[in-house]
């Protein structure tokens, strides 16, 4: 019987190829959709899942209240690892990570590579496996390093790296104890080396200091311990080792599981919610759509065709065919057309995985090895298969068998039919996406317009390394005098990033709570103004050179003026500890992380301070390239064991969109998709109503009807439910953008152009799709219809 089935479901595909093609190739483009949204969502929960403890380790967390609002922040004391280590018997293993780059070098060759100082219990915590090397002491001996099998690669070759040497940092040298393999490409992890914890010492790093959050700390609990008992027990510990210090803490410390360390990473009311997850709710929400309408066209085009299989069902009845058995036939029949679309749509989905990837910024890839894959995919097919065919099986099923073959039968009249449901929903869906694209992109181009408060143009920096910092003033002078340069300074960080903050600051009028005032901290050599374009509102530059007391200068932005209330800024003593700085410039707000939240308090301290990176305007009047070979040779004069590595700062600004970059492009992808599958469909429908419709034509052209009207009678009722469609989806998406757009300080509003925008477009898009067949029918010649009359 079953293979009577798919002998009469391959006739019925074959017998009406033009509505069959458009039914696969509908599926087909729906289940690549959604199967490419599986894909990319699978390796975002996959995150760090892999890790064989992973159930017992934690990351810890510091929560406290800065600037009114509690936050809560992964970096911590680096003290804080080695008492969790020592005083509590629930921790297992604990791993301090210190992310650092170091140039490495192996004879003639040099590499500027990112890597961690760690905990000897990194590698028994995390699954990372070891290539080479005891995975218990590859870490224990101080001049031991540990690298990737990429890195490698890179410094020997194709010889073996254990046992060789490797200079770190121009003068340290350490043994490879250990080679790892390359790191998955769904973990938070990003390393290509690993360096003893003791490594700290060696450079001088103080690791007993309750007040500098600095690291990341990860524990393993053991398997009696429970995560609330530990938080409990933990809550205060920073509390408790400041309080008789001169500066106590109010800081709680808390854990949070790794698995959760990806999706959930935003900080709100200093508790960690949202995140990553959000996008992935999302377009799981977008791929799940794409297939329901891929499948919503499959039903609409069965049950239009219900009166050419209506005898047939009614044949089927009188013999004694029961319902049970028919609905099996036409499952079987859909169930036959998703295998078909799903070996066509993983076709494209291979066809398609590599643009994909660089979309989206990852290596996924389909494990065609696996046996679990294979049964994944039959699966999705069966689904895909029984989902589509599910109402045109209970529908065509349902027929009287008196009256399909007495020809009684009538197609529905009702305002409300299954059909034009399925047809709203399609297009309500297909609303929705290009609504939200069109918002998520606006709102991209918004904050990409939004005033940096600096000229980010011809500006670059590179990092002071090497004999750079030493010869930095003669470098400065060369990169002037030379016309490489109109200005060149040193900072703390790149302007586009922020290394450091701070608080605990009292000033003339300041109170207690002012304490917990938190400053993002840069530090600036003479001409910061000058090389950043940024605009001074008050007082003036900090220039050790004219002002050697500005070596405890510092400058202070627009917004830490008016959160520290002062009238007259110019000349304030502010102390923290045992140090007072002052006040000597006020300069206007500037943005130095994401351009979709507030400007915060900043301080720009003296000369005085640290620096690590060199910033450089270039010459306006050469070309980028003319200033940059004049600048390479400067650098190699004075520093020549270091390459030139310069980024630009208006490319480091423009990484700042990335991620709300794809985000973006995903839906603008998903949301033409949607338009295509659901034109798709519309135009089989519209096909198969104007066959059904040809000899009417043909009547009312003959009694005078003209061709537009008879396109307007086809297309009229296509318009009214793309109209109500448009009128559902709008409010959906109103909210759903609102509520999106809240989670941005500054954010455009929602437009009602936009909304008018999209409906324009989707009824002409529809009504292109219609009126083809429309047309093709009022041209016709009504004799070829009526000749059987």
């Amino acid at each position: 019987m079953i293979k009577n089935y798919f002998k009469i479901a391959w006739r019925n595909i074959w017998k009406r190829k033009g509505f069959s093609a458009i039914n696969i190739g509908g599926l087909a483009v729906g289940m690549a959709s959604a199967l490419l949204v599986l894909l990319w969502v699978q390796n975002e929960i996959s995150y760090d899942r892999f890790h064989e403890n992973g159930d017992s380790i934690y990351r810890m967390y510091n929560r406290d209240n800065f600037n009114g609002e509690p936050w809560a922040w992964g970096t911590t004391p680096k003290i804080l690892g080695k008492t969790l280590n020592q005083d509590y018997p629930e921790v297992e293993n604990v791993a301090r990570i210190s992310s650092e780059e170091f140039w490495l070098g192996v004879g003639n060759k040099k590499f500027k590579a990112e890597g961690y100082i760690t905990d000897t219990g990194f590698l028994k915590m995390f699954s990372f496996p070891l290539l080479k090397g005891n995975i218990s002491t590859v870490l224990n001996e101080p001049s031991g390093i540990v690298i990737t099998e990429n890195l490698a690669l890179k410094l020997f070759g194709a010889e073996e790296a254990i046992g060789k040497n490797i200079t770190v940092d121009q003068s340290d040298v350490f043994k490879v104890t250990g080679v790892l393999t390359d790191l998955p490409n769904n973990t938070q992890f990003d390393f290509d080396y690993l360096l003893p914890w003791s490594y700290m010492k060696t450079r001088g790093w103080d690791d007993s200091y309750w007040g500098n959050n600095s690291v990341e700390t990860y524990v393993q609990l053991n398997n009696v311990a429970s995560q609330a008992s530990f938080d409990k027990r933990v809550q205060n510990i920073n509390i408790d080792h400041t309080k008789d210090s001169g500066n106590p803490s109010s800081t709680e410390v808390f854990s949070w599981p790794l698995y959760k360390l990806h999706l959930y990473s935003k900080s709100e009311n200093g508790q960690l919610v949202d995140g990553r997850i959000v996008t992935v709710r999302l377009f799981t929400v977008v791929g799940i759509l794409i297939l329901l309408i891929a499948c919503i066209n499959f039903m609409n085009l069965s049950t239009a065709q219900s009166e050419k299989r209506a005898r047939e069902v009614g044949i089927r009845k009188v013999a004694g065919a029961p319902k049970r058995n028919l609905i099996f036939q036409f499952l079987g029949e859909s169930t036959m057309i998703a295998f078909v679309a799903g070996v066509l749509g993983l076709i494209l989905v291979q066809l398609s995985l590599h643009p994909f990837n660089t979309l989206v910024n990852k290596e996924l890839y389909i494990d065609y090895s696996s046996i679990q894959f294979w049964l994944t995919f039959l699966g999705f097919m069966l689904f895909t298969g029984i989902l589509a065919g599910s109402y045109p099986a209970f529908f065509l099923s349902s027929f009287k068998p008196i009256k399909v073959l007495k020809g009684t039968m009538n197609s529905s009249t009702s305002i409300l039919t299954p059909r034009k449901v399925l047809v709203v929903l399609q297009f309500s869906f297909a609303i929705i996406l290009i609504i939200c694209t069109i918002i998520i992109n606006r709102q991209i181009n918004y904050a990409q317009q939004r005033d940096m408060g600096y000229n980010k143009n011809n500006l670059i920096y590179t990092f002071l390394e090497g004999d750079i910092r030493e010869n930095y003033e003669l470098i400065k002078q060369e990169l002037l005098s030379s016309g490489a340069a109109t200005a060149v300074t040193k900072t703390l960080s790149p302007v586009t990033q922020r290394y450091s903050d701070s608080w605990g600051f009292t000033w003339k009028g300041s109170t207690e709570e002012d304490k917990m005032l938190d400053f993002i901290i840069m530090s600036a050599d003479a001409d910061f103004a000058n090389v950043m374009g940024v605009e001074l509102v008050e007082g003036r530059d900090i220039n050790i050179h004219d002002f050697p007391s500005d070596s405890t200068a510092v400058l202070l932005n627009e917004t830490a003026v008016d959160r520290m209330r002062l009238e007259d800024p110019i000349g304030t003593v502010i102390t923290q500890g045992d140090q007072n700085k002052t006040v000597v410039g006020v300069i206007k707000d500037f943005i130095i992380e994401s351009p979709y939240d507030p400007i915060e308090p900043m301080m720009i301290n003296g000369p005085s301070s640290w620096f690590g990176v060199l910033h450089i305007k270039l010459n306006p009047g050469n070309t980028i390239a003319e200033d940059l070979a004049l600048a390479k040779g400067i650098f190699k004069k004075y520093n020549p064991e270091f390459p030139f590595e310069y980024h630009f700062v208006d490319e480091a600004y423009a990484k700042k969109f990335e991620s709300v970059q794809q985000t973006a492009s995903l839906a603008a992808l998903f949301a033409a998709l949607t338009v295509f599958i659901s034109c798709l469909g519309l135009f089989g429908l519209a096909t198969y109503i104007a066959r059904n419709r040809i000899k009417e034509i043909g009547i009312r052209k003959v009694m005078g009807a003209g061709t537009l009207g008879i396109v307007t009678l086809l297309s009229r009722n296509f318009l009214k439910l793309v109209l109500v469609a448009f009128c559902i989806a709008s409010p959906i998406a109103w909210y759903a953008m609102e509520k999106w757009l809240q989670s941005y300080s500054y954010s455009i509003g929602v437009e009602w152009w936009v909304f008018l925008a999209v409906g324009f477009l989707v009824i002409l898009i529809a009504m292109l799709t219609v009126s083809f067949q429309a047309i093709k029918a009022a041209i016709a010649n009504p004799v070829k219809s009526l000749r059987t009359e």
